[in-house]
């Protein structure tokens, strides 16, 4: 047991390398942001969600909401890596609120099934769809990945 406060002191460090504190300066879409830190902009995907593409049901709402969420807050982000776009993958807090749960909760967005890591969110738009908030007032709305693959296959001479 004399060896666990050395252990906490060395990993203490590495715990804290992948939080990440900045402001909201921009709100592209449903579900990505760009923070100011230290005078470089970082972009970010929100991690374990998908949100209405601008173009569905709900997109120019989710983005509202985010926007109103986020937009000129500080935020602390849980850095989880990054996407094929070569945005930072991250949980974000904007002013304390957990941004990603809070889309949920408000029916802005869907727990992102083929990437989730925290599966509690399920409970939340469990909830949010027992409520019919925000995009679960349609019983057939379409998950955005599912949306995008149909426009992608209308696409195909």
């Amino acid at each position: 047991m004399r060896w666990l406060p050395l252990l906490v002191v060395l990993l203490a460090p590495a715990a804290l390398a992948d939080t990440i504190a900045g402001k909201v300066v921009g709100v592209h879409d449903r579900d990505s942001l760009t923070v100011l830190v230290d005078r470089r902009q970082i972009k970010v995907r929100l991690a374990d969600i998908d949100a209405p593409e601008l173009k569905q049901a709900f997109g120019q709402r989710s983005k509202q909401s985010l926007s109103d969420l986020c937009f000129n807050k500080s935020a602390t982000l849980e850095d989880q890596g990054q996407d094929r776009y070569g945005r930072t993958i991250a949980r974000a807090r904007c002013a304390g609120e957990d941004a990603s749960r809070e889309q949920i909760r408000r029916g802005m967005a869907w727990v992102f099934d083929r990437y989730v890591k925290d599966r509690s969110l399920y409970a939340d738009q469990d909830a949010a769809r027992t409520a019919e908030r925000g995009l679960w007032v349609d019983p057939k709305a379409m998950p955005p990945w599912a949306w995008r693959r149909a426009k992608k296959l209308s696409e195909v001479p």
